[in-house]
C-alpha cells in the first residue's frame, strides 16, 4: 500500500494504519519520519491495534519495545540515539534481521542504515488535526 493521504482526523489516520496493517508480513521493516507530534506513534499504535496488541507506548525513553500479538512487533525510536555505534549493544541489528514487524520512528536520522526492502511513512503536519501521510515502498 503506497500513495499520499490526506488525513483530517485521528479517525481518518487510524483507518489509514488499519488498512496499512492488513498488508504487513513477518520481516517487514515500517520508518516513520516527521516532526515531534506529527503522528507517528499514534499510526504503529493504530496498526498494532489492528494487529491484536492493546498495550503501545512510546519508545522514545526505552528506546525498544517488544509486542506480541497476531504478529511479533519491535517498536523502535531513534530520538534519543546520538550516534549509530549506540545502537550495536542494545541489539538494534539482531531485531533488524529478526521476523519480527518493526516499526522504527525518527529513522530518518540514521538513513543509511537502510538501503532497501522496508516502507518509509512520512508525516506531515497541515494544521492542528490533518497530516499528509506519504507511504513509499523501497526495494
Amino acid at each position: 500500500m503506497v500513495g499520499t493521504f490526506l488525513c483530517n482526523s485521528e479517525d481518518e489516520t487510524r483507518i489509514l494504519a488499519e488498512k496499512f496493517a492488513s498488508h504487513l508480513e513477518p520481516g517487514t521493516i515500517v520508518l516513520l519520519c516527521g516532526n515531534l507530534g506529527a503522528g507517528k506513534t499514534f499510526f504503529v499504535r493504530a496498526a498494532c491495534n489492528f494487529l491484536n496488541i492493546t498495550e503501545i507506548s512510546s519508545p522514545s525513553f526505552s528506546i525498544i519495545n517488544l509486542y506480541s500479538g497476531k504478529y511479533e512487533i519491535t517498536h523502535i525510536d531513534f530520538y534519543r540515539i546520538n550516534d549509530m555505534e549506540e545502537l550495536f549493544p542494545i541489539g538494534f541489528y539482531d531485531y533488524l534481521n529478526d521476523d519480527s514487524i518493526k516499526f522504527i520512528e525518527w529513522a530518518d536520522m540514521f538513513p543509511e542504515i537502510f538501503t532497501s526492502g522496508y516502507y518509509m511513512i512520512n508525516f506531515i503536519n497541515k494544521d492542528d488535526v490533518s497530516r499528509e501521510i506519504t507511504i513509499k515502498y523501497y526495494e
